[in-house]
């Protein structure tokens, strides 16, 4: 039977942190999803001005300084991309590649980096075009199929989706060395749209077209509208209260997922009050 966490934090940069120190000083039992490296964004800023009590810090510095707060609390983050999440009735189902984890209610602070959609990506998503490749391989046995990748740790997805379907292409977006199968086909090129009829059958780049069954668009993070449906969404922007609360019950958001400006030191107010509405919708028995 699946642990039911109190509260799922999606997010590991200064909304989500915030969120998981006041959930574990309320004494919640929460899940933290993110990266060990806190936040790319955090870690490229060079010199960040406006956040109190560290005059002048790099954003090194900073995330350094979170690392040892969390080290102190005994707050771990999970290493876990999560792809979709399902309003349950009662509780949210997150699905992480090839786990589900249960919570009670979920705070979104996965940030604004989901990039442009493809042309045709909406249109056909969910008939041939998928945002996790360990999740449907099983549906590409035999098959042919395209995967986008944004980031390195994405040929993983790869290599595991080649064990299962007839072709795999990697078109990779990122200027790193490529490690794949040697059974996958590595094209480096631009991909402009996705067409089809009754669902994707191509995927059209700037110099070829390729003929596929399905495509996989791995990017860091995804569009909230598409991460959880029913959520109401305006210019990519999740919609909240000044409680942080969504349209949707035990559904919170904070950071720059819900808006400008995107300040590290607004995110971390904002996470701070997402969690504690969270153990507020808890304590009044989720309803």
């Amino acid at each position: 039977m699946s642990v039911r966490y109190d509260i799922a934090i999606v997010g590991s940069g200064p909304a989500g942190l915030s969120a998981a120190l006041n959930a574990k000083i309320r004494g919640k039992n929460f899940i933290i999803f993110g990266s060990d490296d806190l936040s790319n964004k955090l870690i490229k800023a060079k010199q960040i001005d406006n956040y109190l009590g560290f005059p002048n810090v790099s954003g090194i510095e900073l995330k350094n300084s979170f690392s040892s707060h969390l080290k102190k609390m005994n707050i771990s983050i999970f290493n876990e991309k999560i792809n979709n999440i399902y309003a349950m009735g009662d509780y949210y189902a997150l699905m992480a590649n090839d786990k589900v984890y249960e919570a009670s209610s979920i705070i979104l602070a996965s940030g604004v980096n989901f990039g442009k959609p493809f042309k045709g990506e909406e249109e056909w998503l969910g008939k041939g075009v998928g945002y996790c490749a360990t999740c449907d391989a099983a549906l590409y046995k035999g098959k042919v199929v395209a995967v986008i990748a944004q980031n390195k740790k994405d040929e993983s997805e790869a290599n595991f989706l080649s064990t299962v379907a007839s072709k795999v292409y990697y078109i990779p977006m990122y200027k790193e060395e490529i490690a794949v199968n040697k059974d996958i086909e590595v094209i480096k090129d631009i991909p402009l749209k996705i067409t089809g009829t009754k669902k994707a059958d191509k995927l059209v780049l700037k110099n070829t077209t390729l003929d596929i069954d399905g495509v996989f668009i791995l990017r860091d993070s995804i569009s909230p509208a598409h991460l959880v449906p029913g959520l109401s969404v305006k210019n990519n922007h999740v919609e909240v209260d000044k409680n942080m609360k969504t349209n949707l019950d035990g559904c919170f958001a904070a950071g720059d997922i819900v808006g400008q400006p995107y300040q590290y030191i607004k995110a971390a107010g904002e996470g701070n009050i997402a969690a504690l509405s969270a153990c507020s919708y808890l304590d009044k028995g989720s309803k």
